[in-house]
């Protein structure tokens, strides 16, 4: 699964779990983006504390996994160079590459958007309040397979809770609360107050 993670949150989550379960996955893996190539802009948050938030908010849970091959390869981070380093880590596994429905809408831009579908089958999770018709389409479209997920209406984004911490409303029930506690600790998107706990 992968994403800015910028933070981590409860819809990141679900999603994560969702799409394990319904596609029975052994394993989801995390993967922090370096420096993402669609995102004007830096992250907000640096790479390193991306992961160890989202390192925070998966701990516990036997199914899900991280990694660092985004962070560690540096330069622009592509879903197809990724591919090619997880191909090389689990060299007989079927991959699937999770992300939001909204961000495959965009996948004609994407680099080497064939390679992607060659290596892998690409998951959709649908957000509320998004038309993802074309979604379905996109597989036919380019010669390989692209599943939708249609999660559990939980409508939350990091841009939210980045704003909802520079307003001082704090994120309790957004993010686990030992990502609340490293944003705290860190000092991450805003002077925060006593409300986060």
């Amino acid at each position: 699964m992968g994403g800015t993670f910028d933070p981590i949150h409860c819809g990141h989550l679900l999603a994560a779990e969702e799409a394990r379960r319904e596609l029975a996955l052994d394993l989801v893996v995390f993967v922090p983006s370096g420096t993402p190539p669609h995102r004007s802009g830096a992250c907000s948050a640096s790479a390193e504390d991306r992961y160890a938030m989202t390192l925070l908010a998966i701990a516990g849970n036997d199914h899900f996994d991280i990694s660092r091959a985004e962070i560690e390869r540096g330069g622009v981070s592509y879903t197809a160079d990724t591919l090619r380093a997880m191909r090389d880590v689990y060299e007989d596994a079927e991959l699937f590459f999770i992300t939001g429905a909204d961000a495959v809408l965009e996948f004609g831009s994407w680099r080497e958007p064939r390679e992607i579908l060659r290596l892998c089958t690409l998951v959709a999770v649908a957000r509320p309040g998004y038309d993802y018709e074309d979604v379905e389409r996109l597989g036919e479209e380019l010669g390989g397979a692209v599943s939708l997920i249609k999660t559990s209406s939980l409508d939350i984004s990091a841009t939210g809770i980045r704003n909802r911490l520079a307003d001082g409303r704090g994120a309790k029930y957004l993010t686990p609360g030992t990502v609340i506690d490293y944003i705290k600790k860190k000092n991450l998107y805003t002077a925060l107050d006593g409300e986060l706990r």
